[in-house]
């Protein structure tokens, strides 16, 4: 299995470089770190008293994997989970924070767990994933993507400015849903007549 800081890596080479898109709620961001990360973080780069887009910027791939690794895997403690959920648990953290939690935890609810969506990692959450991981823990981490998929498509319906990164101009899949199938067995991944269906609503 990958390390945490390969999964990490990974995931930078998937967000890219600089983009600034007045479309994305993040706002500025290198790599996948937010402004707002960088914000939260105080990451001054810069050293000039201000977090701002010079810093962002500013930012290397390197530190953006020490980003991520210790502030989108270790606490939100990813690592308590079975480990073929780790990658696509931590890459759905970087892209929405703790909603990657929330899904599975909707998931688990859904299988028959008693658990509490509050998007937090915690003992019953891992013991959960645990017991839904047998016997075939590939099943899991399928109807996890799944769940993300589904997610991503909500999000689209509700908000037609983030459609643009379900599906693309040529009517293709977006980077969303691209994304999410990386982490899916390919009989999981939607045809083009079907990915076509579930979008004809939006126009």
């Amino acid at each position: 299995m990958q390390t945490v800081r390969q999964i990490a890596s990974e995931i930078v080479d998937r967000e890219g470089g600089f983009v600034s898109d007045p479309d994305d709620p993040g706002g500025a961001t290198k790599f996948g770190v937010t402004i707002h990360t960088m914000r939260r973080l105080r990451l001054d780069l810069t050293e000039d008293g201000t977090v701002d887009v010079t810093d962002v910027r500013a930012l290397t791939r390197r530190k953006a994997v020490d980003i991520f690794v210790q502030h989108y895997f270790e606490k939100p403690r990813i690592a308590l989970l079975p480990e073929i959920l780790h990658a696509s648990v931590f890459d759905m953290y970087v892209n929405a924070g703790a909603q990657a939690v929330k899904i599975l935890q909707r998931l688990l609810r859904d299988m028959g767990w008693g658990v509490v969506a509050d998007g937090v990692i915690g003992p019953h959450t891992a013991r959960a994933c645990e017991d839904a991981a047998l016997p075939d823990p590939n099943a899991l981490r399928d109807a996890y993507g799944v769940a993300r998929r589904n997610y991503y498509f909500r999000l689209a319906d509700r908000r037609p400015a983030s459609r643009k990164y379900a599906r693309t101009r040529s009517g293709g899949k977006g980077g969303w849903i691209k994304r999410v199938e990386e982490f899916l067995s390919p009989r999981y991944h939607l045809s083009k007549d079907e990915f076509k269906e579930r979008v004809a609503g939006w126009g």
